[in-house]
């Protein structure tokens, strides 16, 4: 019997169980993973390209291919497909990722044999329509304008730009003559190289019952083109770390980004990494968080992130503070990351992120959509569905002498860029 005054147990998490997710291959190749684990007659279908800005010829060629596919088709106006997909009550969307583009339809299970067809449609003859791109350009052109009146947008772009390197996939950042410079033929050129059977994954959750994959078959299957997977190619330019200041007079507060070119996921030094991001500063009882703006209060937000991409990634700290304690920000955070290196985390500080990882970790498969999107994620970078539990062992595994190996090889600050934007 429950006893409602006495409070549960607290204890530690030991296991994750990683839902069991099947593949199969539809008729054009494609391979499709799904689980069965949804209990309302809901389900969603995903349809993943590696079609990012690796893959593409010109610059953003492929962010305008992802968003102007929804834009009509040879028999179907954007506003018929808009009006087909809401008059079945379906949520459509399509997020540009940097490696790749995707598209996610959820529907009721009886009205996918009425939507699943036009989904095909779109990802197998969409039309890019002239005056639709049009309106992206200068769309996209004005975004540019406000987002270019940021500190923060402009220190981003600024420091991935020098990580990478101006003519990286993952470097350069988008100009409003390069907008200017996208034409109908361009995003043809791109979606005929890249969405094509051997570049794409499919991916079912929720109520995926037998029927449901016939007709994804029946639908996807069939109306992808058949092709091989495109590899990318780019250039890798080694640069020298520097610090950089760029002045943006009667601006309130001051941007600071730091940050240095580190590894994909398939690295062996991910996960401990992954870890020690954690500790540093990626939560709120981090020690950039606990020393910057819980003590100093120089800031309302700061945090660290280990950014992967497919063939890449970086490490980047974040913050913006007051104009008259940039300086002493700083300082501080190059205090934290020297600690990090010179004395042996606590045990109970490292079991404090562990227990913070782990939570987010039972959040991955919380569900069938959060457990997709997870094997959607691995997928995607061409990892097995077992990094996952590989990576939740190695967390529980970790030690504190292992963060500070980590801390001494990776976080030196002679690696570090280091963009500061403000008066």
């Amino acid at each position: 019997m429950i006893k409602r005054t006495r409070p549960p147990r607290i204890a530690p998490i030991r296991t994750i169980d990683m839902p069991q997710v099947e593949v199969l291959h539809l008729d054009n190749g494609i391979p499709l993973y799904f689980s069965n684990m949804g209990t309302q007659e809901v389900l969603r279908v995903e349809a993943v390209f590696r079609a990012g800005r690796p893959y593409e010829t010109k610059p953003l060629a492929a962010m305008a291919t992802a968003s102007q596919i929804r834009e009509g088709s040879k028999t179907h106006t954007s506003a018929e497909i808009a009006e087909t997909f809401d008059y079945y009550g379906c949520e459509f969307s399509s997020p540009f990722h940097m490696d790749t583009a995707n598209f996610s339809l959820v529907a009721l299970n009886k009205h996918l044999g009425d939507v699943l067809p036009l989904l095909g449609e779109l990802l197998s003859e969409p039309a890019f329509p002239e005056k639709e791109l049009e309106h992206f350009i200068k769309r996209n052109q004005q975004k540019l304008l406000v987002d270019l009146s940021q500190n923060d947008v402009i220190a981003y772009r600024h420091i991935t730009e020098k990580i990478f390197g101006a003519s990286h996939p993952y470097g350069y950042n988008s100009q409003p003559e390069m907008y200017a410079a996208l034409e109908v033929a361009d995003l043809h050129r791109h979606f005929d190289r890249t969405f094509t059977a051997g570049n794409c994954l499919l991916f079912a959750s929720g109520h995926v019952p037998q029927e449901a994959i016939a007709q994804i078959n029946r639908s996807l299957g069939q109306a992808i083109r058949k092709g091989p997977a495109v590899l990318p190619s780019f250039p890798v330019q080694e640069t020298a770390p520097e610090s950089a200041r760029i002045a943006r007079p009667k601006t309130l507060q001051t941007a600071i980004r730091i940050g240095r070119r580190l590894f994909p996921r398939t690295h062996p030094d991910f996960t401990g990494m992954f870890v020690a991001n954690a500790v540093l500063g990626g939560y709120f009882g981090s020690r950039l968080m606990s020393s910057i703006r819980e003590e100093k209060g120089y800031t309302y937000s700061i945090y660290s992130s280990l950014e992967t991409l497919c063939f890449d990634g970086f490490f980047y700290i974040a913050t913006e503070t007051g104009n008259d304690v940039v300086q002493e920000t700083l300082d501080l955070i190059y205090q934290e990351i020297q600690s990090l290196q010179d004395r042996l985390i606590s045990v109970k500080e490292l079991n404090m992120a562990k227990s913070y990882l782990m939570g987010a970790f039972l959040t991955d498969v919380d569900g069938p959509f959060n457990t997709m999107d997870l094997v959607r994620s691995l997928a995607s970078d061409q990892l097995p569905v077992s990094f996952f539990q590989d990576t939740v062992r190695a967390v529980q595994e970790i030690t504190p002498q292992e963060i500070r190996s980590l801390a001494q090889r990776y976080f030196s600050r002679e690696d570090f860029w280091e963009t500061i934007v403000g008066p």
